[in-house]
This record gives C-alpha cells, structure tokens and sequence, in this order.
C-alpha cells in the first residue's frame, strides 16, 4: 500500500504595506491602492496582517468593505478582493486583432460583460524573440497568458500578456452561405457574427459545384490590396433549409472539433473489453440505469436498500457505479488529448458532438443491460435522517439489470408498470423511492438554491425542422438521479481530500459584492428586502423566492436572482459551490461525456491504489490548473453553441410567420431596447428602443426597466407582452419583434429632458394599439 505524499507546509506570506502608509486603520484611497497593488489575490485577513489591525479596527475594516462594494468599487472572488473588472493573472485568451504596430491584442475568453462592461484589450508578448514553445500564435488562436497591468497606462490597452502556451489554433476554413452571381462563381456569406459583412468573392472555377443557399466551408486563397479575398470552395455542407447545417454552423463557429484525428480512432478500435482481473465481482448486484429515452450512452447506474444494520435504523444502503473510462483512456494517449481538446460533449436537437469515440462511449464504456462492463463504484451508507455516515469507492465488474427511461420508471412507482418494469417493482424501483425520500430529508434541511427556471426542449420533425418546443415535466425520477450523483461527487471530493491527491473540483463561487448590490436595489423596488450581510446563503434566495412563489412577480424575481449568480467553473483550488450550499464537491458521475469526471476518476484510482492508470504521480497543481481553465472554457464554447443553434431552429421555424403576433414576457432589457421570450416556442427576438414609441425611454439599471421620459410608460423585466414579429433572420438565428401591448406607468416618475428624434408623446388614451412603424431606425 502506497503511503500518500504530505504537501509541504506554506507559512502564509502577509502581502506587505505599499510604502509610505502608517499601521493602522488605512484610508480609503491607501485601501483600493493596496487591493489593486496585489491583483486580486488579496482577502480581508490579509489586510489586517498588512496593516496590523486590531480587533476594534478589523470592525471598522469589515463596514469599509461593505461600504466600498455597495458602492461598486471593489468586488470580490473566492473570498478574494479586486478592483471591479480586473484581469486574473493567467488568463485564457484569443487573440483579436493586431495594434498599429503590428503586434497581437487579445481578448478573455471567461469575461463577464454583464458584470464588467467590454473584455480588455490584452497586448501580447511573445517569448524568445518572438517564439514560443511550439508554433508561434496567430490571429484567432486561443492562448495562455500571465497578465500585468502597464504602469499609468493612457490608452485603451491597459494590460499585457505573456504567452505561457498555445492552446488552440485558429480554424483555417470558413463557412459560408453560398450566393451565385450572373458570372458563374459567387460570395460568400459568412456565418459567423464577427465576420459578418466581411464578404469573400469565389471565382467559377473555385465554386466547387455549389449552388445558391448551399452551406459551405471555403479556404482563403489570395488577398488583394483593393477588393474583397478570393477563397476557394473546399467542403458542400447542404442546403441551409436543413437542420443539420444549422447544427454545423455553430459546430463551426465555435470551433468545436467534430472529427475525430485517425490516431484517437485506430485506439478506441484497437480497446479490449476489460477483464475481471484486479476487480470486484459485483454482477450479481441488480443495478439499473435511468436515463432520457433517446440516450445513446449510458454512464450511471444506481441501486439501494434498506440497511439491515441495528443501529442504523431506518437507513439506506445507496450504491452508484460509473463506467470505467479510465481503464480505455490512458493519461497521454490520442484518445486522451482528444478528450482533452474537446473537453465535453456537445448536444444539438439532432446530434451529439462526442468527447469520445462511439467505440468507447457507446459501445465498450456504455452500461448496457445484461452485458459485463467495468465501473468504479461508491457505496454510500445514509442514515434516517438522509445525511452520508461514510462511504466507500470499489474498482468493479458490473452487469446493469435494465435500461428504463425516467417517464418509464416513474409510470412504474406511480401504479403503471410495464413488462421491464414490473419485475423490478418489490426488489429495485421501490427501494430506489424509499431512499431517495430519506435523501430528500438532508437536501431539504441542507437548503441549496431553488430557481424555477424552465428548460424547453425542441422535437423534430423526420425532415429535421422543429416540429413543436415542450417543457418536460419534472419528474421524481429527475430528482432521484440528481440527489444521489450530488452525494456521489461529494464522496469522490471527500475522498480525495482524505488521500491528499490533487484533483479538479467543481466549484461555484457566490455572488459579488457588486451584483448583490444591484439585486438588493432591484428588489427594494418591489418592497422586498435583502439584508446586508458578510456571508450569503442559499435560503435568503430561498426565502425571497417563497415570498413571490405563484405570483406575477415569480418569473422577474427568478431571473434577476439568476443573472445576480456567479458561472459555475471548474477549478484546482476549492471554494466550494455556492448553489448546492456544499464545501466540497467535484464532478465524478460522467466520464464519458466530461473530462473533469474523467480526472477525477484517475485521481481515485491512484489515491486507492485501483491500477496503474490512474492520475501521473509527476501531475502538478499547475497543470491541473491549466486543464480546469481549458474545460471550463469548453464548457461555456459548448453551452454558446448549442444555445446559439437552437436560436438559429427556432427563427428558421418562425421565418413563414411574418406579421404573426405572439405572447411572451421581457427576459432582458438594455439600453438598446427589450430581449421578449415567446411563451409557445421559447424564442427569444429583440425589441429596439426606438420602436417602443413617440417617447425618450431611458434605461433604468436598478429596476432593469426603460421608462419613458414624458409619460412615465416602464417596460420591465419580467413583464407580460403582446408581439409582432417582423423580421426573422435564420442564418443569424436572430427574430425582431413590434411591441403592441401597452407597459406600466410610473406614478410621481421625474420627467427627464425630452429625447432627440422621437417627435410628440402620446398618451395612452390615444394609441389603443401600436402604429406599424414607429421612429427612426438607428
């Protein structure tokens, strides 16, 4: 038995004074200029060893910090404080653009614009004269970079970057539509929204038999000094009339790599199934696996039973077991950095863009019924109270008892079993339900955060168009599922810690100072109060939530108390995850569809002494803190581009109903104009403040409203509509709507100054309805 390594002890480092301020209570101004000095890499207790404040001061300290956050000027993350906007010191950047001189400037990628206004603007510095291990980065690469604020820097460009490591190249193709013109060859139109306008122009003999409207991928043959770039037609990818060039458009797009290389597919062809060898023989256990029922892969399986133990009366015996990718997914093989490269699997209405090869995902790894498949397994022992007593993880031949969709179980508990169902009845599904109430109890008393914020989900048609957008009911069996791989990641998370072996968690942080501001102003229009507190919790979510449950005001309060929210991240370092309210949690439930869970697994099978496979003793904090960077960038260029495609379905659907009128209610507002969500299809199309009315609407942050300056008419988050659609752009997956019903009027509202070009108010008396056409265009 492997004895594990101690980490070195670190004597904490107290972040010195910034020269020439006295100990003692700082001011203001020393105050910000010391939390900027350090980068964001600075706490409160550090500014009272800096400082060396006493227990009087550090109270005065804390309500400084409190007053310097309401005000928006400092924030905070992971318990760190920063300057709002403020870079990290590594970052995950593309780069955008060169300067005047030619240099590259790039942009980060993870950058909230909500929170902090446009991305800065990164001047990158390139090692060895210019070089940097590998091949030197370009235009649209994707790179690692260490971060330093320029000195009195006077331009936009405040920061440069050191190139640590190239991360990605930039894709040498372009997709396109396709528009002939009278001399044989075309343009192209291309997809993407950073190119748009930016035509190419493609000669006959270059058109590659394309035809108008044909979707396709073109490679940049020459540039000119006058004119447009002349490319050339490498790929038809079919008409844009069909759903799957829709779903190719943002697998481009985003640069999601959807072929697999040769060397990662020779690998997964040449696998053998595992063997028993070295392994717990666990076949006869009845486990079962509850998934959607178009699932094409299966990862999970769960089993329970009541524990016969006396003196844990009226517990469970919770078992859930995970196909062993690792044991076909060796650290530094091809089909490891593939898994790597691609970070996730992505799902489109009409598609998966597999992390891993169907040999692997969907054959050799998938938990199929009645067939042997290898799995690591974690046997959790709950008592009657629902809360974990210990647990432990097992390397283990299993043999899944039944496949059951989620609808399929829960018809079965709920009295209507069918012919897979009702033998499992008495021994498997109703075990399932008893301990899953008992969980229920530690979920319940444990409190994490309740929003009610409907998924919808698209049906095709055979053809691939949509067919029809639902709401999926949310069932126990949803729940089921959810609860006990929550329990299974915290036990992964826990054991890890015990074993002291490094690991990524998954963590998410709690809302900064700056949006808890914003939300608590938000909500003290609506006569609620959010209490100024240190620490926030979950169930002051919760309680405000319960106060609006089954009101009008339910959807606005869900959505601000949302967009108030830190993203969810993976990360090498713990700070916990706000929205389940745990301490410790990392993601172990789907190595099959997520690289985290698949370092997590590796880190277990080390830690345990599994096999030889597990995570490489020479693996470092900082490279585990590079892969959380690049997954959790994969993760929002997966979660973009299936939301981006199901907005290019949807406005290809709406694009025959011009002039149809619709209801929904406002999911955004700026000061451009209204974002509405239609009730039917869950599209999403913008309303631009010009066209609201004869009136001046001004932009009200706080209450997440425009407000007309004359007549007091507000439009708010939240609010219930009436539309008409006049423009659908499918290639954009853009829709523009008319607003036809009528808003709030604000009484006592102060009249601003009358805006320029709106021309005379009217007052509600006199627009019964709303003219077709009303303003200017800007």
């Amino acid at each position: 038995m492997r004895k594990p390594t101690k980490p070195r002890s670190r004597k904490p480092v107290t972040p010195p004074l910034p020269q020439g301020v006295p100990k003692g209570l700082p001011t203001r101004e020393d105050l910000m200029a010391f939390i900027a000095a350090h980068g964001g890499d600075v706490g409160k207790r550090d500014i009272s060893k800096a400082f060396r404040l006493d227990g009087t001061e550090r109270i005065a300290l804390k309500s400084m910090l409190r007053e310097l956050a309401d005000e928006g000027l400092i924030g905070r993350k992971r318990k760190k404080l920063h300057l709002p906007g403020a870079l990290p010191a590594v970052v995950m950047a593309e780069i955008v653009d060169r300067d005047e001189d030619g240099e590259l400037i790039a942009t980060p990628i993870d950058w909230d614009t909500e929170e902090h206004g446009e991305a800065p603007r990164i001047l990158v510095r390139l090692a060895r004269r210019g070089r940097v291990a590998g091949p030197a980065p370009a235009m649209g690469d994707r790179v690692l970079l260490k971060t330093e604020e320029i000195p009195e820097a006077d331009g936009h460009i405040r920061h440069t970057g050191r190139v640590l490591k190239l991360i990605e190249k930039a894709r040498a193709l372009t997709l396109g539509i396709f528009r002939r013109d009278a001399q044989g060859g075309g343009r192209l139109i291309p997809v993407d929204k950073r190119n748009m306008g930016r035509e190419l122009a493609i000669p006959p003999d270059f058109s590659g038999g394309a035809e108008e409207g044909d979707l396709v991928s073109v490679e940049i043959v020459r540039h000119h000094a006058y004119g447009l770039p002349t490319a050339k037609v490498k790929e038809r990818l079919g008409s844009i009339a069909t759903e799957k060039a829709i779903s190719l458009i943002a697998i481009h797009a985003h640069g999601i790599p959807s072929v697999f290389r040769r060397e990662a597919l020779a690998e997964a062809e040449e696998a053998k199934p595992a063997t028993l060898a070295h392994r717990e023989d666990w076949r006869d256990l009845p486990l079962v696996t509850i998934d959607p029922p178009d699932a094409k892969d299966h990862d999970d399986a769960v089993h329970a039973a009541p524990d016969t133990d006396p003196e844990n009366a009226g517990g469970f015996i919770l078992t859930v077991a995970i196909a062993d990718v690792a044991a076909y997914v060796r650290p530094g093989s091809g089909l490891d950095r593939e898994a790597l490269v691609r970070g996730n699997s992505v799902y489109f209405p009409d598609r998966v863009v597999p992390m891993l090869p169907e040999r692997i995902s969907n054959d050799l790894c998938s938990l199929r019924p009645l067939e042997d498949r290898p799995a690591l397994a974690v046997r959790m022992i709950v008592g009657a109270n629902g809360r974990k007593k210990r647990h432990s993880f097992h390397r283990i031949m299993m043999r899944s008892a039944a496949k059951l969709g989620y609808a399929q179980a829960q018809s079965a508990i709920d009295g209507r079993p069918d012919e897979t169902t009702d033998p499992l009845m008495e021994g498997v599904l109703r075990p399932l339900w008893d301990a899953y109430r008992v969980v229920k109890k530690a979920r319940d008393a444990r409190a994490p955060l309740e929003l009610d914020l409907p998924e919808r989900k698209i049906l095709l048609k055979p053809n691939g168009t949509v067919d029809k957008v639902i709401v999926p009911e949310r069932l126990d069996a949803h729940k089921l599922i959810e609860e006990f791989m929550i329990l299974a990641n915290v036990a992964a998370a826990e054991t890890l810690e015990e074993k002291r072996v490094p690991l990524v968690y998954r963590v998410h942080d709690q809302p900064s100072l700056e949006k808890m501001s914003g939300l608590r102003e938000f909500l003290q229009t609506l006569d609620i109060k959010l209490p100024k507190t240190e620490t926030v919790r979950p169930a002051q979510f919760n309680d405000i939530l319960a106060r609006v449950d089954r009101t009008e005001l339910a959807p606005l309060v869900n959505q601000v108390i949302l967009r108030s929210q830190a993203q969810a991240e993976y990360a090498n370092e713990n700070y916990g995850h706000f929205g389940l309210n745990l301490r410790r949690y990392a993601h172990f439930t789907s190595p099959i569809r997520r690289y985290a869970d698949l370092i997590v697994h590796r880190a277990l099978i080390r830690g345990l002494d599994f096999g030889r496979d597990g995570l490489p003793e020479a693996t470092t904090p900082e490279q585990l803190a590079e892969v959380a960077a690049r997954i959790s960038a994969s993760e929002r260029r997966a979660m973009a581009a299936e939301r981006e495609t199901i907005d290019r379905l949807i406005a290809h659907h709406m694009a025959e109903q011009i002039g149809a009128t619709f209801k929904g209610r406002i999911g955004g507002v700026t000061k451009a104009g209204l974002f509405v969500t239609l009730d039917d299809t869950g599209a999403d199309g913008f309303i631009p403040a010009v066209t609201l009315g004869m009136d001046y609407y001004r932009y009200d942050e706080g209450r997440h409203a425009l407000i007309g300056d004359q007549t007091g008419e507000m439009h708010r988050l939240g609010d219930r509509v009436e539309v008409k659609l006049v423009e659908a752009a499918p290639v954009a997956g853009a829709l523009r709507f008319e607003l036809i019903s009528e808003g709030h009027y604000v009484k006592g509202e102060k009249r601003g100054p009358r805006g320029p070009g709106r021309g005379r108010y009217r007052r509600p008396e006199e627009r019964s309805r709303r003219p077709a056409a009303r303003g200017k265009r800007r």
